[in-house]
Parts: C-alpha cells; sequence; structure tokens
C-alpha cells in the first residue's frame, strides 16, 4: 500500500484565495517566447518546487495528427523552455495510452518525439511502468466504487510535479476537455472507460488524488488551434491563437470553458470540484492577467454526437444502460474498441478528417507544425 505524502503539499488543496490565470495571444512566430511570458505571469515558479522532478503531461487523443486534438509540438517545447530557463533540470515527457489510442505512434505523429530528441529528454510511458494501489486521504464521489478492489496508479507519478498540456477543445461526454481531464489518462488504466457514466466526479476524485501525491500542478492550454462540436477527435478546427496558463486547474478550465463561450459553472467537473473546495471554477473569483477575455465568445457549439459516441451513450446513460457491465467488463468489450477504431481510423479520418487536416497544414500553424 503507497500511502501519499503527508505535507502540506495540499497547497493546491484551495482555500478560497484568487488564483491566477495568465491569458496570451501568441503568433508563430513568437509562440516559445509566448509560452514563456505567460507561465510566468501564472507564477508557475511558485507553482512548481525546483527541488523535485517535474513531469510534463503530454495530452493524447488520437495517434494521427488533427489539429486541436493533442498537445501541440510547440506547447511541448515552449513549456521544456520557459522551465529550463528558471533551472528546472529534470524533465520527463509523459504519455500514456489508451485502448483505442497507441501512445507510441501518437508521440512520433504529433512531432513530440522530434521535441523530445531536441531537447535530450527521455519520455516515460505510463503503460510501462508499475502501478501500485493507492488509499487518498480525503473523500471520494465515485472511484472507490467503480473499482471496489482496489485504485491503483502509475508509482512514477508520486512525489513529483506535474505540469499538464492540454488543448482547448470540446468533448463530447464532457462539453470541453482541459487541465483537469488531462490526468484522466495518466491516473487510470485502461479500464478508465469504466468511469464514462460517471465521467465529472471521476475529474474531480482524480483531481483531489493529484492534489495529495504532487508536491506542485501548473497547466498550460494550447489554443493556437482550437476545436469545436463532436470532439476530442471528429471536431472542427479554427485558428484562435490562445494560450492559458495557471496553477489551479479548475480555474484554468473555467477560463477556457468561458472564452470558449459556456458558463463553467454549468460543466459538471468543474462546478463540483469548485464546490468540493479544490479549486475556483467562479470567473469572477479568478484574477485574469495578460489578456481581457471579458468581450471574449469563441461560440463553440456543444459537442454534438457522432455514431461511435451516440453508442456509447446508449450505454452509459439511456436504454442499455443496464447492459454496461457485459458490454464493457466482459469478454464483448473488445469489439466496443474495434467499432470506435473503425468508425474513427477507417471512415472518418479517411473521408473527413484528412482534408481538414491538409487545409490546417497550410496555415502558418500547420506550416510550423511541419517544420518540427
Amino acid at each position: 500500500m503507497t500511502s501519499p505524502r503527508d505535507s502540506n503539499q495540499t497547497a493546491n488543496v484551495k482555500s478560497r484565495e484568487r488564483p491566477k490565470v495568465a491569458v496570451a495571444k501568441t503568433r508563430p512566430e513568437t509562440v516559445i517566447d509566448d509560452y514563456a511570458r505567460a507561465m510566468e505571469l501564472a507564477g508557475f515558479e511558485d507553482a512548481l518546487p525546483k527541488d523535485v522532478s517535474t513531469l510534463l503531461k503530454i495530452n493524447i487523443s488520437w495517434q494521427h495528427y488533427y489539429p486541436a486534438c493533442s498537445t501541440a509540438p510547440w506547447q511541448l517545447d515552449g513549456a521544456i523552455q520557459a522551465l529550463t530557463a528558471k533551472g528546472y533540470t529534470n524533465l520527463t515527457p509523459t504519455h500514456n495510452g489508451t485502448v483505442v489510442v497507441d501512445a507510441h505512434e501518437g508521440a512520433a505523429a504529433n512531432k513530440h518525439q522530434a521535441v523530445e530528441r531536441k531537447h535530450d529528454l527521455t519520455p516515460v510511458f505510463l503503460e510501462d511502468v508499475q502501478w501500485v494501489e493507492y488509499e487518498p486521504k480525503g473523500p471520494l464521489l465515485v472511484l472507490d466504487k467503480v473499482y471496489p478492489d482496489g485504485i491503483r496508479i502509475p508509482e512514477t507519478l508520486i512525489g513529483k510535479n506535474i505540469v499538464h498540456l492540454p488543448t482547448f477543445k470540446t468533448h463530447v461526454f464532457t462539453t470541453m476537455t482541459g487541465a483537469m481531464k488531462n490526468a484522466f489518462g495518466g491516473l487510470l488504466n485502461y479500464q478508465r472507460h469504466w468511469t464514462h457514466s460517471v465521467i465529472h466526479e471521476t475529474l474531480v476524485d482524480l483531481l483531489r488524488i493529484q492534489q495529495e501525491i504532487h508536491p506542485g500542478i501548473f497547466a498550460v492550454t494550447d489554443g493556437t488551434f482550437a476545436g469545436d462540436g463532436p470532439g476530442p477527435r471528429a471536431m472542427r478546427w479554427h485558428v484562435k491563437n490562445t494560450i492559458l496558463a495557471g496553477a489551479d486547474q479548475v480555474a484554468v478550465d473555467a477560463v477556457a470553458a468561458k472564452i470558449m463561450g459556456y458558463d463553467p459553472m454549468d460543466i459538471g467537473f468543474i462546478r463540483m470540484a469548485h464546490e468540493a473546495g479544490l479549486g475556483c471554477g467562479d470567473v469572477d473569483g479568478i484574477d485574469i492577467v495578460g489578456e481581457d477575455i471579458s468581450e471574449l465568445n469563441w461560440r463553440f457549439q456543444q459537442a454534438e454526437n457522432t455514431f461511435a459516441s451516440r453508442g456509447q451513450k446508449l450505454i452509459y446513460w439511456g436504454p442499455l444502460k443496464p447492459l454496461e457491465n457485459l458490454l464493457l467488463r466482459s469478454p464483448v468489450t473488445p469489439w466496443a474498441y474495434l467499432a470506435s477504431n473503425l468508425y474513427h481510423n477507417q471512415y472518418w479520418l479517411r473521408f473527413i478528417g484528412r482534408r481538414r487536416v491538409k487545409k490546417a497544414l497550410e496555415t502558418d500553424w500547420g506550416r510550423l507544425f511541419q517544420s518540427y
């Protein structure tokens, strides 16, 4: 049994002091400097102790490149350069796979490997490390019920800082996805889909665990490309030239939601985390520094369903709910993975996505992507 560090590292477990979120505008020619500026405005040195290792938690939603879908190479590059310039010397890019996403293939296709080679950093793939049983200190909403035999997390995450690298995008299950959901792939194993029917509560439980195991937490959200519609894969991309940074993951996601056109407190995981005292989801209680967002509204659409997500919602919240265990926790489960892969990789990417990627690569950001 591994216990959480018994210290005041839950400085991230928020009292109601006002968190700070930095908003920066950017362009390809200045994006690396803009990442450093946003991180400095948000006070990353105060949030991340220098006497421990720091993990760079890469967001991977697809092994194929698609704009706004996964961590951008300049996002990883900018965060690394900002950290090393201030004396952070032990950095580890951290990847995770899923039942439908090959992390090694994704690291290559999304140019993460190119950035890691540039900085001579050795990545870790969480499916390859030891997972240990973990007993949270604080009360959980659902994870102890979803996993009655015990919660297991990667041992390598414990006692290290973590910098989350999400993107601005919508999600068919959570409306939008960002800093909080970036822990979903890192802290839960390949059975994480067991939590989809209680996804908002799960993200709150994972935030509580993060605040127990990490001495420092920070997030840098990339909105150079941003995606709306049926995310996290089958989205419509937009050039938005925006970066967010902050130590309070709830606040970072709240500001992202506000910019995208949503009321943050209408989004379950943001509201629940706010009410639990794990962060601030009320934009009026956040110090937003850098760009003025008072008139900013991207008017992103609520994430529409794809053929695949429509079927999943029938299982999680619809008439197929009584069959959830049979369909998702039995020998027939791989058929669900196959269906998702056939839809996204064979149909959607081939007939819709590739045309959109080609158009994106003709933009200034697309040319920067190809330069890595």
